[in-house]
């Protein structure tokens, strides 16, 4: 049965209030696309962020992959309770992975039953089969959230000799759950820490104005999420301009379905004029991406 992986929160929000209260592993966060594989009925499965997946019906090419993988199948039949989650590398936002990189699985999370392994379980197994896995940048007690935007400025993994950094990391407390009951890890993504820090960068940061909707596109509606959304969107057939009003479409249900809850915290339960947050949500896209219109 497909299990969707959870959905990893931007520090700062509710859903991972207090997680750096403890041991937390930091990981690099790398642009591909999500990807798990699990055993059933003892036949090797395969799933992307959302469904089960085919060679049929595949995402990117990784069921054909992990259906032909000798590793995978042999690590799953003596583990049959794994359920493993990883990133498949293809090519996204980020194009600067060395070319040795590209259309390979790398691990990042092992679900045994309904718990996390943590990576002290995991990391040995994966070295025996000689399965890909994204290694810890840092192991830290109770990091400060400075420390942590030190971290993202040295995340390399994969990327070529010279060609910057990595798209962002990722914060794991094993032990942590939230404030409602689940287990989620954080996130910061550096083009959108960027966008929202632009002074720490060298950039002036401008104001704008026009309410609380304004300002909601102007914190949520970043560049980078836009580039998330157009790179899910070429997986299934290339971008061109007929599909304009879905990509504003899909922009805006990614910022209502993801960071509704975060905007009514952060703005104390404003009264939004929706319309109005549309109608910015649209004219914003077009101000960051206008090469596409």
């Amino acid at each position: 049965m497909f299990i969707k992986y959870p959905h990893i929160e931007r520090l700062g929000s509710d859903e991972v209030q207090d997680i750096l209260l403890g041991r937390c592993y930091v990981f690099p966060k790398i642009d591909g696309t999500n990807a798990s594989v699990w055993l059933e009925c003892g036949v090797v499965r395969a799933g992307s962020h959302t469904r089960e997946i085919s060679t049929e019906s595949d995402n990117a090419g990784f069921c054909a992959w992990a259906e032909k993988d000798d590793r995978i199948a042999h690590l799953l039949v003596q583990h049959p309770g794994w359920r493993v989650f990883g990133e498949w590398l293809v090519p996204h936002t980020l194009k600067t992975y060395r070319d040795d990189a590209w259309r390979k699985f790398y691990v990042f999370d092992v679900l045994d039953g309904d718990r996390f392994l943590t990576l002290e379980e995991y990391e040995p197994t994966l070295c025996e089969y000689g399965i890909d896995y994204i290694p810890a940048l840092a192991i830290i007690e109770n990091p400060t959230e400075e420390k942590l935007y030190s971290l993202l400025e040295r995340n390399t993994f994969l990327i070529k000799d010279g060609a910057g950094v990595g798209e962002g990391i990722v914060i794991k407390r094993y032990d942590f759950v939230n404030l409602f009951g689940r287990t989620t890890w954080a996130k910061i993504v550096r083009n959108e820490f960027k966008e929202r820090n632009q002074e720490a960068f060298g950039v002036k940061a401008v104001v704008m104005s026009g309410g609380v909707e304004q300002d909601i596109v102007d914190e949520y509606v970043t560049a980078g999420r836009i580039d998330k959304v157009l790179a899910k969107m070429r997986e299934t057939e290339p971008f061109s301009s007929k599909r304009i009003p879905e990509l504003l479409n899909r922009v805006w249900n990614d910022l209502i379905t993801d960071e509704i809850w975060n905007v009514l915290k952060q703005y104390k339960n404003p009264t939004i004029d929706f319309r109005k947050l549309n109608q910015l949500c649209i004219r914003t896209i077009k101000e960051r991406k206008p090469d596409l219109f």
